[in-house]
């Protein structure tokens, strides 16, 4: 049975320490949650800010009104599209040849109930995006994670995944891999949504049992009024009916829901391998989150992937 905590106190201005001499990369850094993570880590002293986004000039924007918030800050744009492996590729690649270091990884980017698709390499859009685009990231960027490990000590090189409560509303098998080389389109928009952000818990689990040097985390923020919800009702009117009631009453603004993926990435007494709901809430997880068999069938499914593009994009 899981042990449940409840949520705790943290203002970023008070409780986020010195980021000083701490590389971080945040993925989906030009609006919502991820715009505002790096505006809040910017004002902690950070070496370098590196926003990670596939739309460079918005990316632009961002750091134009970064740097006028804080104008001493380094901050540096990726071009990074999760929805092609081979951009994740090319993105890692700039990241490792201009950096010495990584401090924290914040996947924050994701897509929420897009119709019936595919990603470049042929993988349902959801879980391509918001899982296997993020896992492939992970894999090339953990050897400079590793070493900064070595240098600042164990724990405070931190791995941050993004999750939503609507993993519980994955599939009943947890994850359909079958699904996942199609559109998935025997699944509703919310159960491929779900898988995915389902998949994301269950990897943080398993990288942490793997890698203990580097303390790693999924966050679900809970709802908040992001661009994230805007395109979710665009796509599907049943979905913009109710946002439209609900988001109102029950969502939270962007300033108070990134205080949980804050508080991950900088907190003490986070603890690795745990899923966080809000700000240090744990016990929350759907049954699936503590499928061992399923955490061990997705590590495979992953690494065989992985490894499959990697080998075919050096031939």
């Amino acid at each position: 049975m899981a042990t449940s905590s409840s949520p705790i106190s943290f203002i970023p201005a008070r409780d986020i320490p010195p980021l000083t001499k701490k590389v971080i990369l945040v993925t989906g850094g030009t609006a919502g949650l991820g715009k505002q993570s790096i505006l809040e880590f910017a004002k902690h002293d950070p070496d370098h800010l590196w926003l990670a986004a596939r739309n460079v000039a918005k990316a632009q924007e961002t750091v134009n009104e970064v740097v006028k918030s804080v104008p001493n800050v380094r901050i540096s744009i990726l071009e990074l599209d999760l929805g092609s492996l081979a951009s994740v590729q090319r993105a890692a690649s700039q990241f490792l040849g201009s950096s010495s270091r990584l401090d924290v990884l914040l996947n924050n980017a994701g897509i929420m109930a897009h119709p019936e698709s595919l990603t470049k390499d042929g993988y349902e859009l959801q879980f391509g995006t918001n899982f296997l685009g993020h896992a492939l990231l992970i894999r090339l960027l953990l050897p400079i994670m590793q070493r900064t490990a070595l240098q600042m000590g164990p724990g405070d090189v931190r791995i941050v995944s993004l999750t939503s409560g609507s993993h519980a509303r994955a599939p009943p098998v947890g994850i359909v891999f079958e699904s996942l080389k199609t559109d998935a389109s025997s699944l509703s928009a919310v159960e491929r949504y779900g898988q995915s952000k389902l998949a994301n818990i269950l990897y943080a689990k398993e990288l942490a049992y793997r890698i203990p040097d580097i303390r790693i985390a999924s966050v679900n923020p809970g709802m908040v009024r992001t661009g994230l919800t805007n395109v979710m009702g665009k796509n599907n009117l049943a979905y913009r009916v109710i946002l439209s009631v609900l988001s109102p009453i029950m969502g939270v603004s962007v300033e108070e829901g990134v205080k949980a993926q804050l508080w991950a990435c900088t907190a003490k007494d986070v603890r690795s391998g745990e899923y966080y709901s809000r700000i240090g809430e744990t016990g929350k997880g759907s049954p699936h989150t503590r499928d061992h068999k399923l955490e061990d069938n997705l590590w495979d499914w992953t690494q065989k992937e992985l490894d499959a593009f990697l080998a075919s994009s050096q031939s």
